[in-house]
């Protein structure tokens, strides 16, 4: 089963310095037929006006991933840590028992990023942030840019404490990836840039695709394109 979602047809808020897009109910947003995709249960598609951002505010039990697609977004939080990531990169955050963080826009140009929320293997925990630039040429198989598994962690994704990876992806016009599908997940694919098919179905830039009950994914670069696909348990 796979289940396209266009861009235009996501929930929406305006803010002045956020415009977002929420791919599942979020906020004052509600969707009873969106309330999250199996573990994830958020995917945010923000856009940061220039020297603006969420000032400091707590989560508990969460694993938060941070994928930016323009700009920079620069992190603080309550256990010291501090870092910007840049447009390519990931940054990480668990949660835990409970942290306090900010996360500014200092840059002279608008900031775009996801933002995504996956439920943690367990509850509580001491709370921790990482963040990972990763290459910015062409990636033409799937990558993992963060994990929750041993194996992926120890090759260089970035750790998270759910049962889920990350995937990134970075093609030319006319490639292909295929992917065997895990059968107890749950998968979301968004485009970040350009066009893709994935098993005969388009999506475009920032468009989504639920994904449930597929033995393997063939995904095919209609133009040059970026797109991320979360896996998780």
């Amino acid at each position: 089963m796979i289940e396209t979602r266009k861009y235009s047809n996501l929930g929406s808020a305006d803010h002045g310095w956020l415009k977002a897009k929420h791919h599942f109910s979020f906020g004052e947003y509600y969707d009873a037929k969106r309330m999250g995709w199996g573990p994830i249960k958020v995917w945010n598609d923000d856009e940061i006006a220039s020297q603006s951002g969420f000032a400091p505010h707590s989560h508990q039990d969460m694993e938060i991933i941070t994928y930016v697609r323009e700009g920079a977004i620069t992190h603080k939080d309550s256990k010291g840590n501090e870092g910007r990531t840049a447009a390519g990169d990931v940054q990480v955050m668990s949660a835990g028992s409970g942290i306090t963080h900010s996360e500014y826009n200092y840059e002279d140009i608008e900031t775009q990023l996801f933002q995504i929320w996956v439920k943690p293997r367990e509850l509580g925990g001491e709370a921790r942030w990482d963040a990972k630039e990763f290459p910015k040429t062409s990636r033409e198989t799937l990558s993992v840019l963060a994990s929750g598994y041993e194996p992926d962690i120890a090759a260089g994704a970035l750790m998270i404490g759910a049962d889920a990876r990350l995937y990134g992806a970075k093609l030319q016009a006319g490639d292909t990836v295929e992917h065997a599908v895990n059968q107890n997940s749950y998968l979301y694919l968004v485009v970040s840039k350009g066009r893709i098919e994935i098993n005969g179905n388009i999506l475009n830039e920032r468009d989504a695709a639920a994904i449930r009950d597929e033995k393997e994914l063939i995904i095919n670069a209609k133009d040059n394109a970026e797109f991320l696909l979360l896996e998780a348990e």
